[in-house]
């Protein structure tokens, strides 16, 4: 069907930077919005950023001015650049993707999420 792998993720100290990957695969047909997500302990799924098929964005104020979010559409990738990393950005961070998808004779679309990956911000 449809697989987004995520990477990128990991350990930085506050004011660091991390890039964010995430590749999508499988039966694709197209790939609409993608986006990023990201849930801290104790906390709901908040978005982060996301970006339509013609390159529009929106960001989490809470992150404004500090994240880009960028897609490569022949690759189904879309990536998130964190700058100036705070603790408060501590989470786990999801991809998500609307996708149309080939379903046998059908392609119907939904969305699809990555496994998330932990970014962890602390000194």
């Amino acid at each position: 069907q449809v697989q987004l792998v995520e990477s990128g993720g990991g350990l930085v100290q506050p004011g660091g930077s991390l890039r964010l990957s995430c590749a999508a695969s499988g039966s694709i047909f197209s790939i609409n919005g993608m986006g990023w997500y990201r849930q801290a302990p104790g906390k709901q799924r908040e978005l982060v950023a996301d970006i339509t098929s013609a390159g529009s964005t929106n960001y989490a104020d809470s992150v404004k001015g500090r994240f880009t979010i960028s897609r490569d559409n022949a690759k189904n990738t879309v990536y998130l650049q964190m700058n100036s990393l705070k603790p408060e950005d501590t989470a786990v961070y999801y991809c998500h993707a609307g996708v149309t998808y080939y379903s046998g004779l059908f392609r119907p679309s939904r969305a699809f999420w990555g496994q998330g990956t932990q970014v962890t911000v602390s000194s």
